[in-house]
């Protein structure tokens, strides 16, 4: 479940970054975008990094405050979990409870 997590985080910010260059409908590249894309490719990094040791710890059964201090690096003590289902009814009602 790394893959989908990695992807909700840097799929939209690379798209918003993207978006924001071509707002001007100019398509050339200043120093501000530049920026932002090294800020982007930094953030990347920086959740990559922590994702990963949140997740090699709870595979290897690492020390849990370990995976907890990774955890509240990225905002958040506990790594997402994702369940696997075709009912929407379902995914609807668990979304709201």
């Amino acid at each position: 479940m790394l893959l989908p997590s990695v992807l909700r985080t840097v799929v939209p910010m690379l798209a918003g970054w993207i978006i924001t260059v071509l707002a001007g409908l100019g398509l050339h590249a200043d120093s501000t975008a530049v920026a932002g894309g090294l800020a982007l490719a930094v953030a990347a990094a920086y959740y990559l990094l922590f994702r990963l040791v949140e997740r090699t710890v709870e595979k290897l059964g690492g020390p849990a405050w370990v995976r907890t201090a990774a955890g509240l690096l990225l905002g958040y003590a506990r790594p997402p979990r994702y369940e696997s289902t075709d009912d929407v009814q379902a995914l609807v009602r668990a979304s709201r409870g």
